[in-house]
């Protein structure tokens, strides 16, 4: 048998699969990304999730029937790259395995094939596979460097065009109301100190996307231009990666998927329609699900 690991910022979601892929167990515990919540209590975190799987799916099942483990995880590479070597050190996993958390998704994707994948939640990145089989990562920098077509990105734009408005130097529209919603304050000074004295600023401003991507959607001319704006710039960075890996490649041949809650929204997936180069197929399934056809992929 095999264990699989998602572990994100908000939850760690673990399975145990037969030699068939199929699930006889599944976890879910908090996240752990260890930029978020340190290394100690990341490393705890996915320790006392391991034990739960297993004593969860048969607690009379030995360690010792475990193949494999596989770590798909956010952030710090080189943190899991160590988490998994003192595992598969330990013995009671099997041969164990790191990859960052854009694996899965763009397993789903591709199907290990030649493609990429473009991710949006609370950050963003672009994953491929080139023609060759090496795999490639662009953007993923973090909230604080922008991430576009990200929820954190949508908010950004949009706090920074509603202060002017309430500020008196551009016209009202949406976006200032939606900000007074948001906030609960009416001036622009007391609402830019609400956000740089909040204790998780990048997660206040990511709040606002969906309400964001709702007016989008009902065609609120403001705040489309604001996810348009945001979308397109994700978009040059995949045209970026797809001029340097895909060259002479015929561009219809490419497998390529958009996923998360963001880049699969209704009012996004109208920008990819528009402005994309690439037929980009939204992914319903988890990423845990990605893990799952990577571990069936591995050998025993």
């Amino acid at each position: 048998m095999k264990i699989g690991v998602d572990g994100g910022g908000t939850k760690t979601e673990l399975i145990l699969i037969d030699v068939r892929g199929e699930i006889l167990g599944r976890h879910l515990a908090p996240g752990c990304n260890p930029n978020i919540v340190g290394p100690e209590a990341a490393s705890a975190t996915l320790g006392e999730a391991l034990t739960r799987l297993l004593n969860t799916s048969d607690p009379a099942r030995p360690k010792s029937e475990i193949s494999a483990t596989l770590l798909c995880m956010a952030g710090a590479p080189a943190f899991w790259k160590e988490t998994a070597a003192a595992l598969d050190a330990d013995g009671n996993y099997g041969r164990v395995a790191a990859l960052d958390d854009s694996r899965p998704v763009l397993e789903l994707a591709t199907g290990g094939r030649p493609g990429l994948v473009l991710h949006g939640g609370t950050g963003s990145f672009v994953a491929a596979q080139a023609p060759d089989g090496t795999i490639h990562y662009a953007g993923g920098i973090g909230w604080r460097f922008g991430d576009p077509g990200s929820g954190y990105d949508l908010g950004r734009r949009a706090i920074g065009r509603a202060l002017l408005e309430l500020q008196g130097w551009q016209p009202p529209t949406s976006l200032s109301a939606l900000l007074r919603t948001h906030t609960g304050l009416v001036h622009a000074a007391d609402i830019t100190r609400f956000f740089y004295q909040h204790s998780e600023p990048n997660r206040q401003i990511a709040a606002l996307a969906p309400a964001l991507l709702r007016l989008a959607e009902e065609g609120d001319h403001a705040a489309h231009q604001i996810v348009a704006d945001s979308v397109i710039a994700l978009l040059q960075l995949a045209e970026d990666v797809i001029t340097q890996k895909f060259a002479g490649w015929n561009r219809d041949a490419l497998r390529a998927g958009v996923s998360g809650p963001i880049l699969c929204h209704p009012a996004v997936q109208k920008v990819l329609t528009t402005y994309a180069s690439l037929a980009y197929r939204p992914l319903t399934e988890p990423p845990i699900e990605g893990v799952r056809r990577l571990l069936v992929r591995r050998p025993a």
